[in-house]
């Protein structure tokens, strides 16, 4: 098997264990944003513990790494936070594409902090893409909007957290940034969840576990897939997520997606495509050039 096929892979379990997340945040009924929050990142702290320690890595990464972790962490929670605001209150497949907008505002972030440089067709798939976040949106002047823009604000914090990671490239391993990011979480959200502290059903609380569990496959599934791919070259099948969420929507919650949110996906599955084949196209004219002729 390929290294582009194992990447693949993964990302797929990655989309699968996002989605399994998606509806047991959904299923765990009206439990405050902020508990769900510390128990979907207290899970996956205790999980990649286990790796950090297991590997005899630092638990808290290096010193010069502190910055960045730091912000990764910061971005990363204020995004699961909002994400799981709009899972709480739109139909489960509109908050997951809206939050799949992330892969959009990372190329403008590392643009702006990063100096990379943004291409034509890279501006075109933004643009398309925001107008297909209005189909799913279907802007109106009342509070109905304040979720969706939770959910675009979602993607555009986890935006800057992907932006940080790719700052900080291979320094750190993967489970310590997850470790760092989860523990960070859960230690400044403990003293709210403990003062605003709703009790919960046992079935409540073995949801939120799953959440946990399911968010750490899909954190893993989809770092790992990084190292064994670039993410110009699968970051596509992460869209999968959006197919699994929506079949668990329909057949656990009986959501189905109206006309116009339908219309949202494909515009931005399709800008997000688009981007997909032209970054593969640059690829193979690069490598044609480089090539040297019998």
């Amino acid at each position: 098997m390929t290294n582009q096929n194992k990447g693949i892979l993964l990302l797929l379990a990655s989309a699968f264990g996002f989605s399994l997340m998606t509806l047991f945040v959904k299923l765990s009924g009206d439990v405050p944003t902020l508990q769900k929050t510390i128990f979907r990142n207290g899970v996956s702290m205790f999980i990649s513990l286990f790796f950090v320690l297991h590997f005899k890595e630092r638990l808290i990464g290096k010193r010069e790494n502190q910055p960045l972790l730091l912000l990764r962490s910061v971005l990363g929670a204020i995004g699961i936070i909002l994400l799981f605001y709009a899972i709480d209150h739109l139909v489960l497949a509109d908050a997951d594409m809206l939050n799949k907008m992330s892969p959009f505002f990372t190329i403008v972030f590392a643009a702006i902090f990063l100096q990379e440089r943004v291409k034509p067709f890279q501006v075109y798939s933004i643009l398309v893409a925001f107008l297909g976040t209005l189909f799913i949106i279907k802007p109106s002047f009342s509070l109905d909007i304040v979720p969706y823009a939770a959910g675009i604000l979602s993607a555009i914090f986890a935006g800057g957290a992907y932006t940080v990671l790719r700052a900080l490239g291979n320094r750190e391993q993967f489970y310590t940034v997850v470790f760092y990011f989860s523990g960070f979480t859960t230690i400044i959200l403990l003293p709210f969840v403990i003062y605003h502290y709703e009790p919960m059903t046992w079935q409540q609380t073995a949801y939120l576990l799953l959440a946990g569990l399911a968010a750490t496959i899909g954190q893993f599934g989809i770092t790992l897939a990084y190292k064994f791919a670039p993410a110009k070259e699968i970051s596509v099948f992460n869209y999968f997520t959006v197919v699994f969420t929506a079949l668990f929507g329909f057949a656990f919650l009986g959501q189905l997606p109206d006309v116009y949110s339908i219309i949202g996906y494909i515009i931005i599955f399709g800008a997000s495509f688009y981007m997909f084949l032209r970054g593969k196209e640059g690829d193979a004219a690069r490598e044609k050039l480089v090539t040297p002729k019998d």
